[in-house]
């Protein structure tokens, strides 16, 4: 920039320099906060995916290690060594067998403090020559790698890279007129005036901060920071000072555990009283410093390590039961001078100016707990908290969400309640997802909400107390809830959703919750956490990522991904996810896209695997139609939910049988030239299995030859013998009887059982007849179709309509029929076809096991309107046991 012809430069005295966990190094103003460049590199740390036992976390602060789960299984405890003095003693031996490797590589990153642009990087192996572009600002950054691998298994135990930027030390006797306090669970910064206690700016950089910088004499400085607590630092940001003085006036140091990426890691912070930790309820193991092999001291001082990760406890400092929770050290209090944070405008007067430094506590601080949330650390936080009608207890914690989010057991007038609790600078969002409760939460599976209060520091909404998650929930413990009720009950909430608009756009096991038993006993499946649900204003179908892709990696739809301006996402980005869950609660923990780690990357190239399927079994065939269809890379492949709805997935047995019965004399005195029996007869042998009457049991032969000629090769006569045999069921011979089973349950099943393709093939053939009433139970209406296209308006008017009813049945008729006619045009197919996602697992797939599966369970239907109506039969499904004769 100019000014009066002369180009400014910002001086790096000017500038703080903010290092977060992800690798990046801010340049921010001093007066401000605000970010003027950015330089990224990779990660403070970087650790395996995978965590064994023991396993290690590493400090982004210093490179400290805690070990997790040793052989004595003591928890976690801190080992008296880091990875800077690992790598310093490598090569080397520790007692329990373990050899040490370790590498240093220092960098200087030559930049330009105006841009942030690198101009070089100097190492031992390159050094480029740089412009004469004064001033220039010098960066130093070591990268640290250290080795573990195990003598006794021959395998390689752990290893890790460790950044740290070189500064030296702050200096006391620097008069600094700030401090900084940094949040250890995201990337607020709070700055504070030392002198008079005023916040001067708050900004959060995305990333826990590691640590801040100062430029002086020429190279960076550590600038004092002090990490605390999420929940502390907004309490002593955004409280008034009068709500500070009810408060102890102490700071506990704590161990906080946070995940990056998929691994985990350790920082130390401080927490104030309204803060969870520890129950008191569960003993903690006192130690006084680990103890590990010799650690000697060469003559000149230097150090020689000889370390070992069998850390020991002291005598008699172990409870007898096994521990989660760590205590190191003493116990140590710090005092918190009361108003030490507060606003400039606060009506009493400011004082100890030098008492905020008495915070800055980190290298003093003996006492350590571990809370993976934060639990509570003592009694006196099991108080209530009211607010307006709702009151919670801080120590009921039944989860926590992004942002600070946290969800507490609490009551609304009496009735047992979920409080959500929500920080001010998700206000909006909160305002947001209440006003979509409000409009939605009128469906049995939809969560519901009932209140919404505010007091000086967060909002809390009173939503259904739920028993568990969709993640969590072991399916023995609610025999009463078959799986496919589950999935039919969580479509209709999602059908009842979109019918309002609504797109919920984060649908994932999590977000689907169980309800305790009504007085009936019966258990709901319930949509909830509505804090990323987009409403559709009427006329539009899309919606637009202006605020950021919305979403759990793993189950985003690709369309979100790709951000086509020319292809906005729609409601069919909650039918993928629901895809997904579909598998998951299927396959009991699979996912159609493989595992965690390149999920994502499948669902972007359209790599999956239902492997978990078997081709000859009659459930798995309907179940693969339905999921392939929901997961379908193309937005226009996908149904809508009320199509999803409409599937022979949540047929019952006596609706199978119906339908059946309904083709059979549809087609009765259809001519064989008629395109309703040339469809249905097009691969008809692989669906009879060349000759149907060579698959059915000798009893059943010799009746059906007593009154008719069959054609074995024939769809139509098959489905004739079983109306037949259905209409005079109890005129056959006793052995017949025995031989089929009852209606409708075993009668079905005997058919289905042993033609796996028949009612899928049935049902993509017939789609033609969609639009005759007596269809309308088991096919969406093409006259709904063409209202909002093919998915109930799921697309807008993108989606084409064929007009030709065969061309309907090709598009919507999704079975192996269709794929097969889709893709080679042939009449005919093959004995066998390659079943999409089977033949080569995408990458991340390892191989899978088929779980025990059994077949028969009561089901129940919720429809999709306010008032439910319910009816039970018996149904069949892949998760239940089912009787062949």
């Amino acid at each position: 920039r100019q000014v009066g012809g002369v180009r400014s430069v910002t001086l790096p005295e000017s500038l703080l320099f903010v290092s977060t966990l992800d690798g990046s190094l801010h340049a921010v103003s001093k007066q401000t906060g605000d970010i003027k460049w950015t330089l990224r590199e990779d990660p403070i740390i970087q650790v395996p995916v995978y965590l064994t036992e023991p396993g290690f976390l590493p400090d982004p602060n210093d490179g400290s290690l805690y070990v997790l789960g040793g052989k004595h299984q003591e928890g976690l405890m801190k080992l008296p060594f880091t990875i800077p003095e690992l790598v310093q003693a490598a090569p080397c031996r520790s007692s329990d067998g373990i050899l040490y490797t370790g590498k240093k590589q220092d960098v200087w990153f030559v930049v330009d403090p105006e841009t942030g642009e690198k101009q070089t990087s100097l190492t031992t192996s390159t050094s480029d020559s740089i412009c004469p572009n004064s001033p220039l600002l010098y960066i130093g950054r070591t990268e640290y790698v250290v080795t573990m691998f195990d003598t006794k298994t021959q395998e390689l135990r752990w290893n890790a890279t460790y950044n740290d930027y070189s500064a030296p030390p702050y200096d006391e006797k620097q008069d600094y007129k700030m401090a900084h306090l940094v949040s250890s669970g995201d990337g607020l910064v709070v700055t504070v005036d030392r002198e008079s206690g005023d916040v001067l700016w708050s900004q959060n950089y995305g990333s826990p901060v590691i640590g801040v910088y100062l430029y002086s004499g020429d190279s960076l400085r550590h600038a004092p920071h002090l990490s605390l607590a999420m929940e502390t630092l907004r309490f002593l940001t955004f409280s008034s000072a009068g709500n500070q003085a009810d408060a102890h006036s102490t700071l506990k140091p704590t161990l906080y555990v946070g995940k990056l990426d998929s691994h985990l890691y350790a920082s130390t912070s401080l927490v104030h009283h309204g803060v969870s930790l520890v129950p008191r309820g569960l003993t903690l193991a006192r130690i006084d410093g680990p103890l590990t092999a010799e650690v000697t001291v060469r003559e000149r001082g230097e150090c020689e390590i000889t370390p070992s990760t069998d850390v020991r406890y002291p005598p008699g400092s172990i409870n007898s039961q096994k521990n989660h929770w760590l205590l190191i050290g003493k116990p140590y209090l710090a005092n918190l001078p009361q108003d030490a944070f507060g606003y400039k405008n606060s009506t009493e007067s400011i004082t100890g100016g030098e008492s905020l430094l008495l915070l800055h506590l980190k290298d003093e601080l003996h006492l350590v707990f571990l809370s993976l949330f934060f639990f509570y650390f003592s009694e006196e936080n099991s108080e209530e908290v009211h607010v307006g009608k709702i009151c919670f207890s801080p120590s009921e914690v039944l989860g926590h969400g992004s942002a600070g989010t946290f969800v507490f057991r609490g009551k609304f007038d009496d009735r047992l309640v979920a409080v959500k609790r929500i920080l001010p600078e998700c206000f909006e969002v909160a305002e947001r997802e209440v006003q979509l409760l409000r409009e939605s939460d009128t469906h049995p599976n939809v969560i519901r909400y009932f209140c919404t209060e505010r007091d000086h520091l967060f909002t809390y909404i009173a939503i259904e107390l739920c028993t568990a998650t969709l993640q969590q929930v072991d399916p023995s413990s609610f025999p009463e809830l078959s799986p496919i009720t589950l999935l039919e009950q969580t479509m209709c909430g999602l059908s009842h959703l979109h019918s309002l608009n609504i797109v919920h756009r984060d649908l994932k096991p999590r977000n689907i919750l169980l309800s305790g038993p009504s007085a009936l006993g019966r258990v709901r499946a319930l949509i909830s956490d509505f804090g990323l649900c987009k409403k559709i204003p009427d006329g539009r179908s899309s919606f637009s990522l202006r605020s950021g892709i919305p979403g759990t990696e793993g189950w985003i739809a690709p369309e979100v991904l790709r951000d086509n301006p020319e292809n906005k996402p729609t409601a069919a980005v909650d039918v993928f996810s629901a895809g997904c869950v579909f598998y998951y609660v299927i396959s009991r923990g699979q996912h159609p896209f493989g595992d965690a780690l390149r999920r994502q990357v499948n669902i972007l190239s359209g790599e999956y695997s239902l492997s978990h399927f078997m081709e000859d079994l009659h459930d798995d065939v309907i179940a693969q139609d339905l999921i392939e269809q929901m997961i379908s890379a193309e937005v226009e492949s996908r149904p809508s939910t009320a199509c999803v709805l409409k599937h022979p997935f949540f047929w019952s047995p006596e609706k199978q049988l119906l339908f059946f019965q309904d083709v059979s004399d549809r087609i009765e005195k259809e001519p064989a030239d008629s395109p309703i029996v040339v469809r249905l007869e097009t691969a008809g042998r692989l669906v009879v299995r060349t000759n149907w009457r060579m698959h059915i049991s000798v009893p059943l032969q010799t009746d059906l030859r007593r009154f008719r000629t069959y054609k074995g090769n024939s769809v139509r006569d098959l489905l004739r013998a079983m109306r037949n045999k259905k209409h005079h069921y109890h005129e056959l011979p006793p052995e017949v009887q025995e031989t089929l089973g009852e209606l409708p349950e075993g009668f079905v099943g005997y058919f289905t059982s042993r033609f796996p393709r028949l009612l899928m093939h049935t049902h993509a053939a017939l789609q033609i007849c969609a639009h005759e009433r007596l269809f309308h139970p088991y096919y969406l209406p093409p006259n709904q179709e063409k209202r909002g296209g093919p998915r109930l308006g799921a697309h807008g008017q993108r989606v084409r309509v064929p007009a030709d009813p065969k061309q309907r049945a090709v598009d919507r008729g999704r079975g192996w029929l269709a794929w097969y006619e889709s893709k080679t045009g042939a009449q005919e197919p093959p004995s066998s076809l390659p079943i999409r996602g089977r033949s080569k697992p995408p990458p991340g797939h390892g191989p899978t096991t088929t779980p025990e599966r059994t077949r028969a369970h009561t089901h129940t239907h919720i429809c999709a309107q306010n008032t439910p109506t319910i009816r039970s039969f018996t149904h069949t499904h892949p998760l239940m046991t089912h009787r062949e004769t």
